[in-house]
């Protein structure tokens, strides 16, 4: 039988961070994303991301998506990466074309294998616990490579600036199939998710990455044109021009809106425990995890408004 190639990780790091600007300018003094920030005075979220990776993903078979704009900030990677695995998109896209990219680079470099998605701007207080479910769904898809699965959270409150997850509720099992996905619900909706026991979507996933290129193709078709000739030309060099004319012909493709949220039934849930995860998509949310790692930071006041 033939053995299962290690598990990679494509770690997205190529978003914008907009909602955070008013902070990570304050905190950094210039307009990098907040992946790129040492929000808590140590690590940027991106190196804390991977040394996350890292607890169960080899070094060297880590893939960092980043955004050409922000290349100032990523200046060392691509000697701290192996090679091939800093993957440059021209623009940002959005995270589909983002998640696209990164599984065709990892067939054009080693194959299939399994891929973890894990998103660079995330805080988990139990990492050991998080990253073993991981491991777990990396063992659930290793037995069938059409298998997607996704992590959703038990939720602390009816948050409504999170996407939701919709199990088929079996009691007994901790994965099952997706009912749906909800998007950023209103406050009345995430009160009856929570009370019907739906989980946060945190858009960690696991999945062989040829499973990711099929299921976005089958639910973007402009992504599946631009990319078109993107796979022959990984790796050689026409490969940045052949990247600008298809990231220039592609609007802003949310992996969830796009691809979740249709293709609900082509994915599975696994349930994690309350870890203290958090999305640090918002200055409130900066401050709950500084305030949980005992620091009550003095930027909290004043300037930067929590609800931003």
């Amino acid at each position: 039988m033939l053995s299962t190639p290690p598990l990679c990780a494509a770690i997205l790091a190529g978003g914008d961070g907009l909602r955070l600007r008013p902070l990570t300018e304050r905190l950094a003094g210039d307009s990098r994303p907040k992946q790129f920030c040492r929000l808590f005075g140590g690590a940027t979220l991106l190196d804390e991301t991977r040394r996350r990776a890292g607890l169960i993903v080899r070094d060297d078979h880590q893939l960092v998506v980043v955004n050409r704009a922000h290349a100032p900030y990523y200046a060392d990677l691509g000697r701290e990466l192996a090679p091939g695995r800093l993957v440059v998109q021209p623009d940002n896209r959005g995270t589909a074309p983002a998640i696209m990219l990164a599984a065709l680079t990892l067939l054009s470099l080693d194959g299939d294998a399994p891929l973890a998605v894990l998103p660079s701007d995330h805080d988990i207080a139990d990492e050991l616990t998080f990253m073993g479910a991981v491991a777990d769904a990396v063992a659930l898809v290793s037995a069938g490579r059409e298998a997607l699965v996704v992590l959703g959270i038990e939720p602390r409150a009816p948050e409504t600036e999170y996407g939701w997850i919709e199990p088929v509720i079996d009691p007994g099992a901790a994965v099952t199939p997706i009912r749906r996905f909800w998007e950023k619900p209103s406050a009345a909706l995430a009160q009856s998710l929570l009370g019907r026991g739906c989980l946060w979507n945190s858009f960690v996933m696991v999945g062989w990455a040829d499973a990711f290129r099929q299921v976005i193709e089958t639910a973007v078709p402009e992504i599946t044109a631009a990319f078109a000739p993107v796979g022959a030309a990984l790796g050689r060099p026409a490969e940045m021009a052949t990247l600008a004319r298809a990231y220039a012909a592609l609007p802003v493709v949310g992996f969830s809106e796009r691809v979740l949220v249709p293709m609900a039934h082509r994915f599975s849930v696994m349930r994690v425990k309350d870890v203290g995860w958090c999305d640090l998509g918002n200055p409130r949310r900066v401050v709950e995890s500084a305030r949980r790692r005992g620091d009550d930071p003095p930027w909290h006041t004043g300037a930067v408004p929590l609800t931003a």
